[in-house]
């Protein structure tokens, strides 16, 4: 039996940890605003992300069941793990966010495993250990409010997830040693099977993990791959992403939004497999990773070097406000 959610937490206590200290950025569109916290600075911030997230996940059939979606990642410093918050500084309010480890924060267990949220899902390879890990920040747990995946929100709910971009790329700017975003997305179990298998079926082959960095632990297998491979053969990714898109719509869907950002982020994506996450509700989870330096041309000018302008920006003034401080002084 499902817990009775939490009661939301107060806004001037909300606000009041997303103190600008922790401002990463302000949003490309819409007006929103993106924080960095975790567990220590800002524990009410986590509840009401818990709270925000549990209700998200709910409607899509995933979930944890209890009050809040919070777990030991979220809490415990020592995990490394840090929250990537959207805010909508007009009506106070969290609209989404990521929670993240940067690979050299990863705490690895007496076995040499790292302690990370996808390790329940994946068993990772040496190579991926060594050579990916440590360059590497690990997403999850990502998540629009409820309120904010209907259009009946205007910009803030047309935009949230392009914003959460805005903070992905600013978070590959600031910790510049850092080569790849590592993660899942998430598809919910009520999705149609035919169509999950589809596009798994397309990630495959347009995203194959050639090394095979790692393995599915709770392994999805396509239950009519050789019915789909035709759809794709001899086809470029733009062709084939079109006959992806267009037999989705037929089945009266669409292709899951996070998925379809992911696959239109870089051409050099790799998929590395489909798991039933029976921690979640049984939501299937299909791992990830994206080379920052191989992203789109747009996807960079439009979540990244506007990241770098609004820093020189940002700097300029810091300038100016500092030859006049001193000019004041002369005088």
């Amino acid at each position: 039996m499902k817990e009775e959610i939490i009661a939301p937490i107060d806004r001037a206590v909300l606000k009041k940890e997303l103190s600008p200290a922790r401002l990463l950025r302000k949003t490309n569109r819409a007006g929103n605003e993106l924080y960095v916290v975790d567990g220590e600075n800002a524990p009410n911030v986590i509840r009401e992300i818990g709270r925000l997230r549990e209700i998200a996940f709910r409607a899509g059939g995933g979930g944890t069941g209890m009050s809040l979606d919070v777990d030991k990642f979220d809490t415990y410093p020592a995990y490394g793990y840090k929250q990537l918050v959207l805010w909508d500084p007009e009506t106070e309010e969290i609209l989404g966010g990521y929670r993240f480890v940067l690979g050299t924060d990863v705490v690895f267990d007496r076995t040499g495993q790292p302690i990370i949220t996808s390790a329940h899902m994946f068993k990772f390879s040496k190579r991926f250990l060594k050579n990916y890990l440590p360059v590497s920040i690990e997403l999850g747990r990502s998540f629009v409010s409820l309120e904010y995946q209907s259009t009946r929100a205007g910009s803030k709910s047309i935009y949230a997830l392009d914003n959460l971009f805005d903070g992905l790329g600013a978070l590959m700017v600031m910790h510049k040693d850092k080569k790849f975003l590592f993660g899942k997305m998430t598809i919910y179990p009520d999705y149609p099977r035919e169509a999950l298998d589809m596009i798994m079926v397309f990630l495959r082959k347009y995203f194959p993990d050639h090394h095979h960095l790692v393995k599915m632990g709770i392994p999805v297998k396509p239950l009519h791959p050789a019915k789909y491979r035709p759809l794709f053969r001899g086809k470029s990714y733009k062709e084939g992403y079109k006959i992806l898109n267009a037999e989705i719509r037929a089945m009266g869907l669409n292709i899951p939004p996070l998925v379809n950002s992911y696959m239109n982020l870089s051409p050099t994506m790799k998929y590395l497999g489909t798991g039933i996450n029976d921690e979640f509700a049984d939501v299937y989870d299909s791992g990830i990773l994206v080379s920052f330096d191989d992203l789109y041309p747009e996807k960079k000018q439009r979540h990244v070097d506007s990241f770098l302008k609004e820093g020189w920006a940002r700097i300029r003034r810091m300038m100016s406000r500092r030859q006049k401080a001193k000019k004041d002084q002369d005088n």
